[in-house]
């Protein structure tokens, strides 16, 4: 399992440094009518803190006015706007313009975005127009046609094709592929075709044109005619090592992972195309490719390599050539790289079923005093992998306190014993763990959206799962995931609607099964019910295990295969 890496506290800076700057600035207080800048920008953070977005923005809204400060006012504005509270928005963007008049394209990209959530086609042709007169404008253009796909398909669609066709779109190869891309997902194949015959036009000769083809072609499911454009870039990959894995790249995309490996194999090789070969070739589940990996790399072990070495032991384990990945981590030299050997070996052992010698080789880990934190964690995350692999589940909460009681109030053993407690259907512990995460790191994003979602999805707590989920999205506003979590707990809330468009925006951003999953019960529940097969299959085709895909199903009534 990979752990989301851990946000430092962040959130109240702003606030912060805005309340420094306008101590000195703020009117007498105690006047009947006045507001005092410094208190209502502590209300807004405080209220910030407790999720209450609309609260926030109107605190700030107050104090940005008092202090005439645009610093607060565009952190007004970015915080409506993410409450759906376009005409708050609105308001702070006046005030943010009445006292920075050339606010840059951050002003313009939330004017633009404001403007298209709002419908307002006028506005929004003359401020997307601005922005791309900008050196590097397209980016926030583009930026915020994608923010508004959820509340006006239509006239995103329509602005896209205007700048594409009205010739907006700068002469370089990477502001035609970005909205390449985003017509593909507005499912707009005339204006693809139209992208792709300029791109073609423009940047002849160019392989990474016949990649975009190939892509937006698999994303149209035409997917042998994207295959024989792909065929016709292997050449060229042979002398170019970034093309080499682009095209490897998109390969696996159309699921082909062991052509993937086949592309990696031309040219030079190092130890990170021999590690994604491996990788490949695994996920194929193409023994006979592994095994002539392995003898590759065997061929050219003669040197004291410790991630040569490691590769060899893995391609062993997955050849399940058990004695000779043993022998192999044993021969990797080097402290830190030993360290992974000793956690592989454990690993080995267990597959050999030869569970106490792998328990043994973890306490061993687990109470080496020479190692260092990050290595004896390491030895009880693994030790609870594997207690779950054997279906013990007393066994991995006993490795957890274990773990907790050597380093308390570690936070990836927090969040990880989190996660189990949650796959147990422990909803109150899961709770419990994530809250105290919170208490030692109040602004930990994940966590924030982790235990957010978690309350949205397996309790009626909706309103108290929305605060948290705001109080990630202010951090990440960006975050596919953050984005589907707001779009679950609203269609928790009965608000069946806006979750729509939060969870489209949130599949344009990240091919997700959960996402898919969310967006196909959404669309069932409205009654689009062929569409929500789509998202279904969609799913089903990123992740058939996938458990909210099992539970989205298993509420609509349709077959799981």
């Amino acid at each position: 399992m990979a752990y989301p890496q851990r946000i430092a506290p962040r959130l109240l800076l702003p606030a912060l440094l805005a309340c420094a700057a306008i101590a000195n600035a703020a009117p007498q207080a105690g006047k009947p009518g006045t507001v005092d800048p410094l208190e209502a920008s502590i209300a807004g953070e405080f209220a910030l803190q407790a999720g209450q977005l609309p609260e926030a923005a109107k605190r700030y809204l107050e104090a940005a006015r008092a202090a005439q400060d645009p610093v607060l006012a565009e952190r007004t504005a970015r915080i409506a706007l993410l409450a759906d509270e376009d005409a708050l928005a609105r308001e702070a963007l006046e005030v943010w313009n009445a006292l920075q008049p050339d606010g840059g394209q951050a002003q313009r990209m939330l004017a633009a975005s404001l403007a298209l959530r709002g419908g307002n086609k006028r506005a929004a042709r003359r401020e997307l127009h601005a922005l791309m007169a900008q050196d590097g404008g397209w980016q926030s253009a583009l930026a915020a046609l994608m923010g508004a796909v959820g509340k006006q398909q239509k006239l995103v669609v329509a602005m896209t094709r205007e700048v594409v066709e009205d010739g907006a779109l700068p002469d370089e190869l990477q502001p035609w592929l970005g909205f390449g891309g985003l017509a593909q997902r507005l499912e707009q194949p005339k204006l693809v075709d139209h992208i792709v015959q300029q791109v073609v036009q423009r940047f002849p000769g160019e392989p990474r044109v016949a990649l975009l083809r190939a892509q937006l072609l698999r994303e149209d499911g035409k997917r042998d005619e994207a295959r024989g454009l792909l065929a016709g870039l292997e050449d060229p990959a042979r002398l170019s090592p970034p093309l080499r894995w682009a095209l490897a790249a998109e390969y696996d995309a159309l699921g082909d992972a062991g052509k993937a490996a086949q592309v990696l194999a031309f040219g030079t090789q190092e130890d990170s195309s021999y590690a994604q070969r491996a990788m490949l070739l695994d996920k194929a589940k193409d023994k006979a490719g592994l095994a002539a990996l392995y003898d590759e790399l065997k061929r050219g072990a003669t040197e004291p390599n410790p991630m040569r070495r490691l590769l060899l032991g893995q391609l062993a384990e997955s050849l399940e050539r058990h004695s000779e990945a043993l022998d192999w981590y044993a021969s990797v030299p080097g402290d830190d790289a030993q360290v992974i050997a000793r956690l592989r070996r454990a690993s080995v052992l267990h597959a050999m079923k030869r569970s106490k010698d792998a328990y043994d080789a973890l306490h061993a880990i687990q109470s080496d005093a020479v190692l260092d934190d990050e290595a004896r964690r390491g030895g009880y995350l693994l030790e609870a992998e594997l207690r779950q692999k054997d279906k013990d589940a007393a066994a991995e909460q006993d490795v957890f306190a274990r773990g907790l009681a050597a380093f308390a109030d570690d936070q990836v053993l927090l969040y990880s014993r989190a996660l189990m407690w949650e796959r147990m259907d422990d909803i109150p512990r899961a709770e419990a763990d994530f809250r105290r995460i919170l208490m030692l790191a109040p602004d930990d994003v994940a966590t924030l959206n982790a235990l957010g979602y978690t309350l949205a999805d397996r309790t009626t707590r909706y309103r108290e799962a929305l605060e948290l989920i705001d109080r990630a999205r202010v951090a990440e506003p960006g975050n596919g995931a953050i984005i589907d979590s707001y779009g679950w707990v609203l269609f928790r809330l009965g608000k069946k609607r806006e979750a729509l468009e939060h969870l489209r925006h949130a599949y344009t951003l990240q091919k997700d099964p959960d996402i898919a999953s969310h967006l196909g019960q959404v669309l069932w529940v409205l009654g689009n019910k062929d569409e929500a097969r789509k998202y279904f299959e969609e799913a089903r085709k990123l992740d058939p295990e996938n458990r909210s895909l099992q539970r989205a199903l298993q509420e609509v009534g349709e077959p799981a295969a």
